[in-house]
């Protein structure tokens, strides 16, 4: 039987927007990320969880790449 390997596709995330005087839910989710200063970079995996929480603060944040794996 054989069995698929994880995906390995991944997402570099850069913060590129302060968090002070945002919504509390907003700081949490950048810390969520990992993301909890400007200039901070992760690498995280490409799921659809990861792009929600990009999603709800793409003002904050921007993609510097999108791994094609």
């Amino acid at each position: 039987m054989m069995t698929k390997a994880p995906t390995t596709k991944t997402i570099r995330v850069e913060q590129v927007g302060s968090a002070q005087r945002r919504r509390h839910d907003q700081r949490a989710t950048l810390i969520g990320l990992g993301l909890n200063k400007i200039g901070r970079v992760r690498e995280l995996p490409d799921t659809a969880m990861t792009r929600g929480m990009v999603r709800k603060v793409n003002h904050l944040v921007r993609i510097i790449d999108a791994d094609k794996a």
